[in-house]
């Protein structure tokens, strides 16, 4: 109870954590109704089964977005698409944002060699370029599950969660009541857990919505070049598919303008939410932000 009266205090004093958290919720319903809303959709056919419909109808009362190349319902597969691209995106999150906190608490709260080592390896990684690498993998990895492509991208967006987090726990272990806690005989993991964790929760979200989000714009990059791994359909593959049909001069805009308009919403909400977290959890920049 005390959590949730908490979790509404913070949301009413930042108005763009709320905006930026109801744009998500919003994306997340839409993903969970998609089977509902994909049947309806369909009307007792599969839109998106290829040769469902007539190719390339333009937008009506009948087919919203119009179909594509193949004969499908270009709204049932946008609003599929939404709901691979946030799955994918979560996993990745999580994958990301718990190798982040681990390294991060361990390098932290130990120091010395410890977080040398730890430091060093994440700052290599931070600065390697990504893109050519999830390139170069992604060419390996055709015909996977969403959670293949999940951990796929998760290998390289663990180390910014860790670096962020690093940093708070270096200026939180040195904070009385942790020394209080050594002092009392506690050990390393259940200070980490009972003092420092609920501390950084909110740098966590930050974390993991970063990771996500750089996850989902990672794959998006890897379809839109036609290096996306096989049997994934999400945001990027329709905005591909567009590009390689020529679908806004056949005046199917649709397939173009719909995905990235989704994909904006998406990037503004979980920028949203992270500027918000920090305003609210950062005192200077509350004061820089004039609240």
């Amino acid at each position: 109870m005390r959590l949730l009266t908490a979790t509404g205090h913070t949301i009413r004093h930042s108005p763009r954590l709320a905006t930026g958290l109801a744009l998500l919720a919003l994306m997340i319903l839409l993903a969970v109704l998609s089977p509902v809303l994909v049947d309806a959709i369909g009307n007792g056919k599969d839109p998106l089964e290829l040769a469902t419909y007539e190719r390339w109808l333009v937008p009506s009362s009948d087919h919203l977005l119009g179909t594509d190349q193949f004969g499908r319902d270009v709204l049932a597969m946008v609003i599929s698409a939404t709901s691979v691209s946030l799955q994918i995106g979560a996993i990745a999150g999580v994958i990301s944002t718990v190798v982040g906190v681990i390294v991060a608490f361990v390098a932290g709260y130990k120091g010395g060699w410890v977080d040398n080592v730890l430091s060093t390896f994440t700052g290599i990684l931070l600065v390697i370029p990504t893109f050519p690498l999830l390139i170069a993998l992604s060419a390996y990895a055709k015909n996977v599950s969403l959670f293949q492509v999940g951990v796929m991208i998760s290998i390289f967006s663990w180390p910014f969660a860790a670096k962020t987090i690093r940093s708070q726990v270096l200026s939180l272990r040195s904070r009385p009541y942790v020394d209080l806690a050594r002092v009392s005989k506690a050990r390393d993991l259940e200070i980490i857990v009972t003092e420092l964790l609920p501390n950084l929760l909110p740098f966590i979200g930050v974390g993991f919505a970063s990771s996500a989000l750089g996850a989902i714009f990672g794959l998006v990059g890897l379809e839109v070049i036609g290096l996306g791994p096989g049997g994934v359909i999400d945001l990027g593959q329709i905005i591909f598919n567009a590009i390689n049909t020529g679908a806004l001069t056949l005046g199917a805009w649709p397939m173009f303008v719909v995905p990235i308009v989704l994909l904006t919403v998406l990037f503004a909400a979980l920028n949203m939410i992270n500027i918000g977290l920090e305003e609210v959890y950062n005192p200077r920049l509350r004061g820089v932000a004039g609240e």
